[in-house]
């Protein structure tokens, strides 16, 4: 868990700063916080996964136990551009001393999660996030993941959601 919510917190900072995520993952709303689906099958050894996907994940995470992984070979520096780095250690720098449990709780102070609190309350297992919602405000206290003015913020989510238009005509 403590992996999935630092992916988190970068792909947040990363969406907010540069327009894109680092994972491309899919969001969802979880019982404990924001979650990148596919991350999360990589991390489960999920059998949704293909097996090109699972044979690569098998090359970098071994599952140790149902709730934990761990790193068996070194970074594929190949897939990560330098801002994606810079994302990935913003999010261990400033998340990586709490426990997952902690990371969990702060989570549930972002807007992208506490707006389907209530679903999730109510029985439901998952809702889907929009990745737009990444660029509004936490509540106060909580680190945004990248700083933005209300006029600077209003443009980024305008220009990323031009970019998933522009994408999904591609599709």
């Amino acid at each position: 868990m403590k992996a999935l919510k630092l992916l988190f917190f970068a792909d947040r900072y990363h969406l907010r700063k540069y327009g894109r995520s680092v994972s491309d993952c899919a969001y969802f709303a979880m019982k404990h916080g924001p979650v990148a689906s596919e991350a999360k099958n990589i991390a489960e050894e999920s059998p949704r996964l293909d097996n090109r996907s699972r044979s690569y994940a098998k090359r970098y995470v071994h599952k140790d136990d149902p709730y934990h992984f761990s790193s068996v070979g070194e970074v594929d520096d190949a897939v990560l551009s330098k801002t994606d780095k810079e994302a990935l250690d913003f999010a261990w720098q400033n998340f990586g001393h709490y426990s997952e449990f902690r990371l969990r709780d702060i989570t549930h102070h972002y807007p992208e999660w506490k707006r389907h609190a209530h679903a999730l309350s109510s029985g439901r297992l998952r809702v889907g996030i929009k990745c737009s919602d990444f660029f509004d405000e936490p509540e106060p206290g909580y680190n945004p993941c990248h700083e933005l003015s209300k006029k600077d913020r209003e443009i980024a989510r305008e220009l990323y959601l031009d970019s998933e238009t522009v994408a999904n005509l591609w599709k």
